[in-house]
């Protein structure tokens, strides 16, 4: 859908914002994949003009095919070993006191890339001691030892996206399962006294309050301390239509109603994304 036809509420972000070409500069030569560009996230003028970025590791194609997602789905290549090294030396140049690292989902790969994560942090806090680091990862296929990597890298928050109510799942992500997601979820928070654990939803796919408000109940269940939620937009025509377009003062009142059940933050409006202004997001409870 063009900008023309969106809700006044959503048009009032201008992707090109000139400050965003400084941060692009910066990382120019690096090489590196940012789920700001690669996913088409409408926050990239925002959050580059603001020196920051979202990495995305393990290449720029994804195994799995979700309906909602922009991110090239293809035969992926091999691990880069020297990308941990690449981001480091990005961290110095933004300067970064918070570090947030995503990747495509590699179902190809030993433990689905969980060692990868694990280098990344040990390659950030090697240049950036005092900074925090929040990684947004893939199910892992819910394998033991990708668990065990990830909480021995111990990141100060582990986020993974529920992204949508379970009904939804068969169209929405037709590869994932809505209880593995859980069960991550639950495995990070029960080993763990010292990992955030952050989840996240679209709203706008044809989900019921209803449905919302019980994946709200298997979240905190699984000891999720964050919670996300933001309107889905369709990236390309190729990607799942919008249901419906929600509007702010219903993200206002979901949020506080979010908070009630029992979440220590939750952030929720249009433009929210899993990792935008994850630093205040998380910074209170780190």
């Amino acid at each position: 859908m063009s900008r023309s036809r969106l809700p006044e509420w959503l048009r009032d972000k201008d992707p090109l914002q000139r400050e965003m070409m400084k941060t692009r500069r910066m990382l120019r030569g690096l090489e590196l994949n940012t789920v700001c560009q690669n996913a088409r996230c409408p926050n990239i003028g925002e959050c580059y003009s603001r020196d920051t970025a979202t990495f995305m590791i393990l290449g720029s194609s994804c195994t799995r095919n979700c309906a909602f997602c922009a991110v090239t789905h293809r035969d992926p290549k091999g691990v880069d070993l020297t990308e941990p090294n690449r981001i480091a030396q990005a961290v110095i140049r933004l300067d970064l006191k918070h570090v947030v690292i995503t990747s495509v989902t590699r179902d190809d790969l030993p433990l689905g890339g969980a060692r990868q994560f694990a280098r990344v942090i040990e390659a950030v806090r090697s240049v950036q001691p005092e900074a925090t680091v929040e990684i947004l990862t893939p199910d892992f296929q819910l394998e033991e030892e990708a668990i065990a990597v990830i909480l021995e890298a111990g990141p100060e928050v582990f986020n993974h996206n529920i992204e949508t109510v379970p009904s939804l799942y068969p169209t929405v992500r037709p590869q994932a399962d809505y209880q593995r997601s859980l069960d991550l979820l639950r495995a990070i928070s029960s080993r763990s006294d010292d990992i955030i654990v952050k989840s996240g939803i679209m709203l706008g796919l044809g989900e019921s309050r209803e449905e919302l408000r019980e994946v709200w109940e298997d979240l905190l269940a699984a000891g999720c301390q964050i919670l996300t939620m933001g309107q889905y937009l369709q990236p390309t025509h190729n990607n799942l239509e919008v249901e419906e377009y929600i509007h702010p003062d219903t993200f206002k009142s979901l949020k506080r109603e979010a908070e009630e059940m029992g979440f220590a933050r939750v952030v929720a409006g249009p433009h929210v994304r899993s990792s935008y202004l994850a630093e205040e997001s998380s910074g209170e409870l780190i």
